[in-house]
């Protein structure tokens, strides 16, 4: 949904580098698209930054991928991407990020200001070579496909290799729109990816504890909150044609946890784009708006949205409309990433604030 922009041409220092051979990487043998805990790896014996213990080989989203050494310059193409590694502690290894939705994470701020912005939207790939990376990350297929940056294998034929968020490979990303979910997303595929990542790095200690704080704030988030009489509508952007979430990406994961309904629940699309006629019809209790700060779609932020829904003649007497019953999350918050606890906890609060907790 976001547009590529223009970015600077690369430096030929990256170039440079490859001809003198500083970039040896090699492809090996991968495991299979999914949860962390799946992978395997052909290394044995202590590992460390020093790079003892490598090569490390991965299975993930269908591709063959080796890590020779702990990245020390990668390029992380998603927030979502982003914020697992910072999260991780991995600040100091990052050449630079791209695609963003919304404002970092408060506690993130300080390292992530260290870290250069190759591109608000998408970067071009010779602006990703130009800071000479030696790992590359994002979190949607679209990323590594035709209209992103650049496909997979083109990185991996200079010798860099790559990393897909596996809750992205893991639904049919075929067709135009966003993919759809045969089955519903869960945590245990973020938990998996932050697995991955924190042994690409080998910081394996890091990523348990994160996830162990994802899990805790998980469980405290939708304790007491039984809302099974309650339904939600997700709305992430775009005014004129608007993607609404379907059953099964991480609005699902809020959901579910909530023991909520989400009103198009009777579709797998990821963000099927729905007329107004139809969200009127569906008359939500509530409705939960992505609060962006990028400038891609009409209606980003909430605040354009609730004007909108309050002044359209199809939209304005819907009922979480005339009761103003809003919950405002970040984008990244409506994707399937670290931020996804922060949906159920604010969902939640908002349904206590609101009476509908059970």
């Amino acid at each position: 949904m976001a547009p590529v922009l223009p970015s600077p041409p690369a430096r030929p220092a990256f170039h440079r580098a490859l001809a003198a051979g500083l970039l040896s990487l090699v492809l090996g043998v991968l495991t299979a698209c999914g949860a962390g805990s799946t992978n395997t790896s052909s290394d044995s014996g202590k590992s460390g930054r020093d790079g003892s213990g490598y090569p490390r080989t991965f299975k993930n989203c269908g591709r063959e991928v080796t890590i020779e050494s702990p990245p020390e310059h990668a390029v992380s193409l998603d927030q979502g991407s982003t914020e697992i590694l910072l999260s991780l502690g991995l600040g100091d290894r990052l050449a630079g990020s791209a695609t963003w939705t919304d404002p970092v994470l408060k506690e993130l701020a300080a390292e992530n200001a260290k870290v250069p912005r190759l591109a608000e939207n998408r970067p071009s790939f010779e602006r990703v070579l130009a800071e000479e990376p030696d790992f590359v990350s994002a979190s949607f297929v679209f990323t590594f496909g035709e209209g992103g940056v650049a496909p997979r294998a083109d990185f991996e034929k200079l010798g860099v290799p790559t990393y897909l968020s596996p809750a992205d490979c893991e639904k049919s990303n075929t067709g135009d729109g966003d993919g759809s979910r045969g089955e519903p997303l869960t945590m245990e595929s973020v938990y998996g990816e932050i697995r991955d990542l924190a042994r690409v790095f080998d910081v394996e200690e890091r990523g348990e504890k994160l996830i162990g704080d994802l899990k805790g704030r998980y469980a405290t988030a939708a304790k007491g909150v039984d809302a099974g009489d309650t339904t939600l509508l997700y709305w992430f952007a775009n005014s004129d044609s608007p993607y609404m979430a379907g059953c099964c990406g991480a609005p699902g994961v809020v959901t579910e946890a909530l023991g909520a309904k989400n009103v198009f629940d009777d579709t797998h699309d990821e963000w099927p784009q729905i007329n107004w006629e139809n969200v009127a019809d569906r008359d939500p209790d509530v409705l939960v708006v992505g609060d962006l700060t990028r400038r891609s779609e009409s209606a980003e932020t909430a605040a354009a949205k609730i004007k909108f829904l309050e002044t359209n003649p199809v939209t304005r007497h819907m009922t979480a409309v005339r009761k103003k019953r809003y919950v405002l999350l970040s984008g990244q918050a409506m994707n399937p990433s670290i931020r996804t606890i922060e949906g159920v906890e604010k969902v939640g609060a908002a349904l206590r604030t609101y009476g509908l907790a059970g």
